[in-house]
């Protein structure tokens, strides 16, 4: 499996900016993904997550209202669309994904759920 972060740089607070996650390499019928984040001395934080099965959505409080997650089904591409970031939202950026044979009922922001990890991209918002 391979997941490949795009669309980070550095932008002024108050604009919006999309990131994408090319995914290739998956052997089971359904999967998972997850955007995180994680910024110089915190802890990886879930930001929002969708599945194959039905494409719903789930935000964490911190992403609800301001980011969107969407799957495009035919390349397979993950996007996270972020507006009105803020000097906070400053972090690395990193597209998760998981596999399994069964449908979801619902996806998770917890870490831990994800076994493949991208190589991450850089979001700097300045003031």
């Amino acid at each position: 499996v391979q997941l490949v972060e795009s669309g980070g740089g550095a932008v002024v607070a108050g604009q919006s900016l999309v990131l994408t996650c090319a995914t290739s390499g998956f052997s089971l019928d359904e999967q998972a993904y997850g955007w995180f984040r994680q910024a110089p001395g915190k802890e990886r934080e879930g930001l929002a997550c969708i599945t194959t099965t039905d494409d719903s959505p789930f935000y964490s409080d911190s992403a609800k209202g301001r980011f969107t997650i969407s799957r495009d089904k035919a390349t397979g591409r993950i996007f996270l669309r972020m507006n009105g970031l803020t000097v906070e939202d400053t972090a690395t950026y990193y597209c998760a994904a998981e596999q399994t044979m069964f449908p979801y009922d619902r996806c998770s922001n917890a870490a831990r759920e994800f076994d493949y990890w991208g190589q991450g991209t850089q979001v700097t918002v300045s003031s």
